[in-house]
C-alpha cells in the first residue's frame, strides 16, 4: 500500500478550504484517509495571512516510513523546512525573450 500525503478539499464554491492528510494512494481526493496531519486555508484573512496549521512529530512520521508527499504538499512541507525546497520546475532562460538569449555552445 503506497501512502500519499495529499490535500483533501473542503468548503463550498470560490472559498477552498484543505485538510492535508496520510491516505492511500489508490483512495479518492475526498475519499478515506488515515490520518488527517494538518489543514491549510489559502484564503488570506484581512491581515493577509493564510492560516496552515501541522502536526510535524505526525509528518516527520509517516515520511520515515515512506509516505509520498503530493506536489503541492511538498512545496509546503518545503517553506516550513519539514522537508527539503523542491527544486524549481522552470528554467530562468526561458524568461528572456528569444532574440535576448546567449547560445552556449
Amino acid at each position: 500500500m503506497v501512502v500519499r500525503l495529499r490535500l483533501q478539499r473542503f468548503g463550498r464554491k470560490h472559498s477552498p478550504f484543505y485538510r492535508m492528510v496520510a491516505a492511500d494512494s489508490r483512495s479518492p481526493r475526498d475519499g478515506k484517509f488515515l490520518e488527517i496531519v494538518g489543514t491549510y486555508n489559502p484564503i488570506a484573512t484581512s491581515a493577509g495571512i493564510k492560516e496552515i496549521r501541522l502536526k510535524t512529530d505526525r509528518l516527520r512520521y509517516w515520511i520515515s516510513v515512506g509516505a509520498q508527499p503530493s506536489d503541492r504538499v511538498a512545496w509546503i512541507l518545503g517553506k516550513f523546512g519539514i522537508l527539503p525546497p523542491p527544486p524549481q520546475r522552470f528554467s530562468l532562460q526561458r524568461m528572456v525573450p528569444k532574440k535576448d538569449r546567449k547560445e552556449d555552445e
